[in-house]
C-alpha cells in the first residue's frame, strides 16, 4: 500500500482536519478501497503527506481504532480492521445520510428552496450517472 492515501483536506471547512481525514478514511474502508488488513502509513507519514500536525492524525487514528475500523499492532503498525457486514451496510447509509443532511443544513442556511435544492440534487446524480 502506498503511503499515501487519497485525502483531501478542506483548509477553508469548518470542520476539523481530524475529522475530515477520520471521516474519509472510514469512506475507504467501509466502501472497500481498504480491505481488512490493509497496512496504513504511519501517524507521522501521514500528517507529512497531508501537511498537518502528528497531533491530528493521531486523534483520527485513535478515534477510527476506538470505533474498530483499525488496528494497532505494537512494532508493526496500524491496519484495517474486519468489519461487520451488516455494520458495513448501516455504515454506508449513515455516512450518506450524513452527507446529504449536512448539504440540507447548508441550502437552507442559505435560503435556498426546497425545489432548488431537489434540482441540483437531480443534476448531480444525472452527471455522475453519465460519468459512470
Amino acid at each position: 500500500m502506498s503511503n499515501l492515501l487519497p485525502i483531501h483536506i478542506d483548509e477553508n471547512s469548518r470542520t476539523p482536519i481530524y475529522d475530515q481525514i477520520e471521516s474519509q478514511l472510514k469512506m475507504l474502508i467501509v466502501s472497500g478501497t481498504l480491505p481488512p488488513g490493509t497496512a496504513l502509513p504511519s501517524i507521522r507519514k501521514l500528517a507529512t503527506s497531508l501537511s498537518c500536525s502528528v497531533i491530528t492524525t493521531r486523534r483520527s487514528y485513535q478515534n477510527l481504532e476506538q470505533q474498530g475500523y483499525i488496528k494497532t499492532i505494537q512494532g508493526k503498525g496500524t491496519f484495517v480492521a474486519h468489519i461487520n457486514i451488516e455494520n458495513q451496510d448501516e455504515q454506508k447509509k449513515a455516512a450518506v445520510m450524513k452527507a446529504l443532511n449536512d448539504a440540507v443544513s447548508i441550502g437552507k442556511n442559505y435560503q435556498f428552496t426546497d425545489e432548488t435544492l431537489i434540482t441540483w440534487f437531480t443534476a448531480l446524480l444525472k452527471e455522475a450517472n453519465e460519468r459512470d
